[in-house]
């Protein structure tokens, strides 16, 4: 019996966690967190990297009735370890690099071994960075706010 059969997958929470962040990383920004890590295990492409679109649907207002809103180009991929692990990575765009890493990552981060390391590493940094930039996007916005309130009282 392999390795991937007899470990537990993670649970669907922590694992939707780190594909979000790898989906909305760049490869250039993987990379750089995985060079300085020892080098990656072997793995073999089941998938891709494949581009193609997907649908993308809304609600008016939120809850109401759905509507197809367009398409949206993704990429995807997917990656066996030699110890028989599958990795999956979908990343919005073109970038199979990222799809790759991203698949290469997912596999990794299923081993309760290697996902400490990983997510000090690699998810921790990611994640913070990313909220970063959020906050960072939050503050420019925020100096353009207008309060129509205020302005009503001044007349």
């Amino acid at each position: 019996m392999s390795k991937a059969q007899t470990t537990p997958l993670p649970d669907p929470p922590a694992r939707r966690r780190w594909m979000s962040i790898l989906a909305r990383a760049e490869a250039a920004e993987i990379a750089a967190r995985l060079d300085p890590l020892p080098g990656l295990p072997a793995h073999k492409r089941l998938r891709g990297p494949e581009t193609g679109l997907v649908m993308v649907r809304g609600r008016t207002g939120g809850d109401g009735a759905p509507f197809n809103l367009g398409e949206m180009t993704v990429t995807r991929c997917a990656v066996r370890l030699a110890d028989g692990t599958v990795g999956h990575g979908y990343v919005a765009g073109r970038d199979a690099r990222q799809a790759e890493l991203a698949a290469l990552l997912d596999a990794l981060m299923q081993d309760p071994e290697r996902r400490p390391g990983l997510e000090a590493a690699v998810i921790g940094p990611l994640e913070r960075a990313q909220a970063d930039r959020r906050a960072s996007q939050a503050r420019k916005a925020a100096a353009t706010r207008v309060e129509f309130f205020t302005m009503t009282q001044m007349r």
